[in-house]
Parts: structure tokens; C-alpha cells; sequence
């Protein structure tokens, strides 16, 4: 027999319930048995919906039940509900026949003290800051800069793309993402992991080691948060190398992860705030910065070119300097030449008196002096001999030829003296004192010489320089060239086109010759024409 058929015997006496009837008997049942209850717990998953009812859930380490507060009940509450607060609440238990499942209608609620849940991380957070993990010191500064962000969180929730879109329109720098679980058993361990690896990479690797570490989720209760309490991972956090952002939750949400972290942000957009400068802020501060650069070596350089023409106003000018010693330079060359002739003139004037000195008499002395002996001793000499011829004419005769030969002899001897001295007054004696006035008379020349010759190329030099001077400034050159000058009806130079009145007449002077004009009253049509190169000549 089939189920059906036992059921619709006339057999068997069980009733046979339809679910409703089911759920409303022991919705009735319940509520009998249950009209007053106070229940103690604390509250988890606080709703505030939007018609004014209150859905929570009270929990304890090993139950949990679902608890309703209708709105009219809400003004009268003593304490507002919230996540994580231990109270004792009084209301009547009911049950919800669409979903079967019973719950308690919440009449009343009165704080009973801080949760289990919460006192075990009190507790736990007593023990880590003993350890001195929560301390200021110890966190890292976050980079200016970041070049590579690590994200760890869920891949496919809002969080992430609230990040990256944050972060694209802020500064352009690489997201590595380490997608994990952020609720649940194994929430804790994946994050934990996911901080160890980060750190574990090394620069320079095929995946690049990152600047800065971003752990985000979103808001929940304290039961979904719960992960981001555990121990482990806070321990996790605080070895870390790589300086760390804790956005778990909203503003209002604290977890443990938020204490050992190197800065906690209130949100996760938030935290990519706070982890990417703003590109355009940076630009814009360093065009300050250069602009502030600029306008402080600007005025640097005009302070000091003030204080330079100051100085060189205080400072002679070099005509003033090189005026008195031009001058004298001026008036020694203009007298080189006149003193020149004056030497030239005395040094002849002493060589002639030098010479008239030296007389003919003066060399033929030494001769006459000589002859003069010569011819006196010839003069004694004939007297003598003459004496002794007379006494001793025989034995003169005798020795006649003795003494002839001793004249012949002394002759030859005063002869050969006399010319003896007349060789030594050769002509180099008479020469000498005329020679060292000459030499005396060329060396003076010889230094006077360059002199002139200086004085002279500086002097043809300056006289150059004014020629082309001159030429430059002549007001006819110009005309050589396609120029000519303009001269009104009274004759005085027209310098600009205003001083012309139409229907003046004018005189145009070529280098040619001369031609009458009268102005026209319309001004041509200027066209661009291009010049063709003239040697305009060089001034110096």
C-alpha cells in the first residue's frame, strides 16, 4: 500500500494537519507558554528599518535568537540598541509562521553591561598594548610617493572598486590585489597570509614588492568584523616591514587590526586618500615652487646689478684715470723729437770741439824733438872732431876711417829711434777719441730710432681710426647706397613723415645732383620687400 492510501484509511486515527494549521498551533502554544520573559544576551545585527521597527538578534556563546522591536516600543526603550551590548530585555515569544521561527516581541530593554565578545577583546588588547605593540613609535611613515599599493580584500565587492577608482583619479601608480575572504572562519588566516606574502617579496622580483599595504571591508556587525580581532593577525601586522592602512568597517567601527596598524582610515575610500598624493596638488606646487625660484633669482640678480651700478657710480671713471697720465704720455712724445735733435746736436757740438783739439803740430812734435837732438849733436860733434883733426891730423887720419864709421853708426841709430817713435804715432791714436764720440753719437740713435717709429704707427693709427670715424659719420655716404635725404620748402632736414604737410614741396638730394618733390596727401601701401645685403663699411 502506498503512503497515501494509509493516510485516507479509515483505519488509522492520526489527524492529518495542513502547515498552517501546524504553524498557528504552535504559534499559539508558544505564546501560552511564553506570555512574560526576560531574556539576557547581547545584541548583535541591530536593524533600524525604515518603517520605525527595531530587527536585532541576541546572542549568547552558544545560541542566538531573533528579537523584534515595534516602533511604538522604541521611544520607551531605556537604552538605545546597538551592536555588541550586553541588556536584558522583557517581551513575550512568538513565532513567525511564514519562515518557522520563533523570535521574542522585545517590550521592554535595560543595559546589562559590556558583551562577552567585546570584554574578551578588551581584554586582548590590555595584553597587546603590555607588549607595546600599540605604541606611537613604532609605526611607519607612510611614502609620499608609493609607486606599487598591495590592496587585501574581497575581489568582488565594492570595496575595491571604491579604491581603485579613488586611486586612478588621484595618482598613477600599480595595484596589486590579494583577493581574501573578510568574513567568516577563515577570514583571519587568508589575511594574515596575505600581509606575511606581501612582505615576504622581494625587490625587484617578477611581482613587484609594495610601497604600502591597504587592508579594507566594508561595515557590518561586530560578528562580521570579528576576524579582523583575531590575535594572530595582529601579531602579523605589527612584523611587518611594509607600512600598513587598517579601513575595516565604518567610521563607528573599531577593530584590533586598527591599533597595530601604521594608520587607520575611517572608510576605504579614505584610505586610498590617504595613500596617493593628488597629481594636479603636485603640479601645482611645483609650478609654485619654480615660479617662487624664478622670482627669487630675478631678484637676486637686480639686487645685485643695483648694487654694481652703485658701486660703479661711486668708482672714477677710466677716461679720468688715463687723462693726466694720456697727457703726459702726449707731451713726452711731443717733445721726443725736439730732444732728439737737441742730443744729436750737443753730441756733434763735443766731437767737433774734440776734434779741433787733436792739431797737426801735436803729431809731428815727437819728429822735431829728435831732429832737434839729431842736429845738435851734429852741431857739438863738428866743432869737436874739427879740434881734433887740427891737433892730431896723423893719427886723425888714422882713425879717420874708425870715426867715420861711428858717425855713419850714431846716425844710423838716432835714425832708427826716430823712427822707431814716428811708427808709434800711428793713426788709430789720432782716431780713437773720434770713434767713441760716434759710437757714443749711434747708440743714441739707434734707441731713438723704435721710439720714432712707435710714436709714428701710434699716430697713424689714431689718424686711421678718425678717418673712418669721419667716414661713418658722413651724411653723404649713404647716398652711394640708394639713400637720399629730404629737406622741406624751408630747407631744414624732414626727420619723419608727420613733419610734412600734403602739397609741400620738397627737395630730394641723390648723390647725384638734386630733384623737386611735392608730398602726397595719401600714404602708400606698405609691402614687405625684402633687403638686399650693402656693406654698411666698419667703423673701426
Amino acid at each position: 500500500m502506498t503512503d497515501a492510501a494509509v493516510l485516507d484509511s479509515p483505519e488509522t486515527n492520526a489527524p492529518a494537519y495542513s502547515v498552517s494549521e501546524l504553524a498557528f498551533a504552535l504559534k499559539r502554544t508558544i505564546e501560552d507558554a511564553y506570555g512574560f520573559v526576560r531574556l539576557r544576551g547581547e545584541l548583535s545585527k541591530v536593524t533600524f528599518h525604515g518603517n520605525g521597527h527595531v530587527y536585532l538578534d541576541i546572542k549568547d556563546e552558544r545560541a542566538c535568537i531573533s528579537g523584534v522591536i515595534w516602533k511604538g516600543q522604541v521611544k520607551g526603550l531605556a537604552v538605545r540598541p546597538q551592536t555588541g551590548l550586553e541588556v536584558i530585555v522583557t517581551g513575550r515569544v512568538t513565532t513567525y509562521p511564514g519562515r518557522s521561527q520563533y523570535q521574542i516581541i522585545i517590550e521592554s530593554m535595560a543595559p546589562a553591561g559590556v558583551g562577552a565578545l567585546l570584554a574578551q577583546l578588551e581584554r586582548l588588547k590590555t595584553k597587546l598594548q603590555s607588549e607595546g605593540l600599540f605604541e606611537v613609535e613604532r609605526r611607519r611613515s607612510l611614502p609620499a610617493m608609493p609607486g606599487v599599493i598591495g590592496v587585501i580584500t574581497s575581489p568582488t565587492g565594492a570595496v575595491i572598486r571604491d579604491i581603485l577608482h579613488r586611486i586612478t583619479d588621484r595618482w598613477p601608480c600599480r595595484v596589486i590585489v590579494w583577493p581574501v575572504v573578510v568574513q567568516g572562519d577563515q577570514a583571519a588566516a587568508q589575511v594574515r597570509a596575505a600581509i606575511e606574502g606581501f612582505n615576504a617579496l622581494k625587490p625587484g622580483g617578477a611581482i613587484p614588492r609594495p610601497d604600502l599595504l591597504i587592508v579594507a571591508r566594508g561595515g557590518g556587525s561586530v560578528e562580521d568584523l570579528w576576524p579582523f580581532n583575531d590575535e594572530a593577525l595582529a601579531r602579523a601586522v605589527a612584523a611587518g616591514t611594509i607600512p600598513l592602512i587598517s579601513a575595516v568597517g565604518h567610521e563607528t567601527d573599531t577593530t584590533l587590526i586598527d591599533f597595530v596598524s601604521d594608520r587607520r582610515a575611517p572608510t576605504p575610500t579614505a584610505a586610498a586618500e590617504m595613500a596617493t598624493p593628488v597629481l594636479a596638488d603636485l603640479a601645482a606646487a611645483l609650478a609654485d615652487y619654480e615660479r617662487r625660484m624664478i622670482g627669487c633669482g630675478a631678484r637676486l640678480v637686480r639686487e645685485r646689478r643695483d648694487r654694481l651700478a652703485a658701486t660703479a657710480a661711486r668708482l672714477p671713471r677710466l677716461p679720468d684715470l688715463l687723462a693726466l697720465a694720456t697727457q703726459r704720455l702726449d707731451i713726452a712724445s711731443g717733445g721726443l723729437s725736439a730732444a732728439l735733435r737737441a742730443g744729436v746736436a750737443h753730441h756733434r757740438h763735443e766731437l767737433t770741439t774734440a776734434g779741433a783739439a787733436l792739431k797737426p803740430t801735436l803729431l809731428h812734435r815727437p819728429m822735431e824733438i829728435k831732429r832737434e837732438r839729431l842736429a845738435g849733436l851734429a852741431a857739438r860733434a863738428r866743432p869737436a872732431i874739427q879740434a881734433v883733426l887740427a891737433r892730431r891730423r896723423e893719427p886723425l887720419d888714422a882713425a879717420s876711417g874708425d870715426l867715420a864709421a861711428a858717425l855713419l853708426a850714431g846716425i844710423s841709430r838716432h835714425r832708427h829711434e826716430l823712427a822707431t817713435v814716428g811708427s808709434a804715432l800711428r793713426p788709430t791714436l789720432l782716431q780713437r777719441p773720434m770713434d767713441a764720440q760716434t759710437a757714443r753719437l749711434a747708440g743714441v740713435a739707434a734707441r731713438a730710432g723704435p721710439a720714432i717709429a712707435r710714436s709714428l704707427t701710434r699716430s697713424g693709427e689714431r689718424l686711421v681710426a678718425l678717418e673712418k670715424l669721419r667716414l661713418s659719420l658722413d651724411p653723404d655716404r649713404p647716398l652711394g647706397r640708394g639713400f637720399a635725404r629730404v629737406h622741406g620748402a624751408s630747407g631744414v632736414l624732414a626727420r619723419s613723415a608727420a613733419s610734412l604737410a600734403a602739397g609741400e614741396a620738397v627737395r630730394l638730394v641723390f648723390h647725384d645732383g638734386e630733384r623737386g618733390a611735392v608730398v602726397d596727401g595719401v600714404a602708400p601701401v606698405r609691402r614687405p620687400v625684402k633687403a638686399a645685403p650693402t656693406d654698411q663699411g666698419q667703423l673701426f
